[in-house]
């Protein structure tokens, strides 16, 4: 029994014989990365920074338009969290070291309030519009 094979095929086939039997490359093909978070799929129209210094968030109150990635930057001296108040969390940063950084992209218009999970006191809120 003969098989034949259409023009560009047998490299295609030798190209996988390669990898799944000698183990040639890494053994991946093109896989897509899996979105965990719509945030993730989608790319932010603008980037805005919101600081923690002195135990506080500055701004503590920022508006933004959907799409937009908010970065929050600890630069106290002190670990600090970006941490959502809703249940389920919109959004928690773990645990920011000094100028450790936490963004997040807003893909729905609301009020986003949020506090620092190890400083409780420290508030702040977004403004999704």
């Amino acid at each position: 029994m003969r098989i034949r094979l259409q023009p560009g095929a047998a490299l295609v086939l030798a190209g996988l014989l390669c990898t799944v039997l000698v183990g040639c490359g890494d053994g991946s093909v093109a896989k897509e990365r899996p979105t965990t978070k719509a945030a993730d799929a989608m790319p932010a129209a603008e980037t805005k920074q919101v600081t923690i210094d002195n135990f506080s968030f500055s701004p503590r109150e920022l508006t933004v338009p959907v799409g937009t990635k908010v970065v929050w930057v600890n630069h106290d001296d002190v670990p600090h969290t970006a941490t959502s108040t809703v249940k389920p969390r919109a959004f928690d940063s773990g645990t920011l070291d000094t100028d450790g950084q936490f963004g997040f992209v807003f893909t729905k218009p609301g009020k986003y309030e949020y506090f620092c999970a190890v400083h409780p006191k420290m508030t702040g809120q977004i403004i999704v519009k």
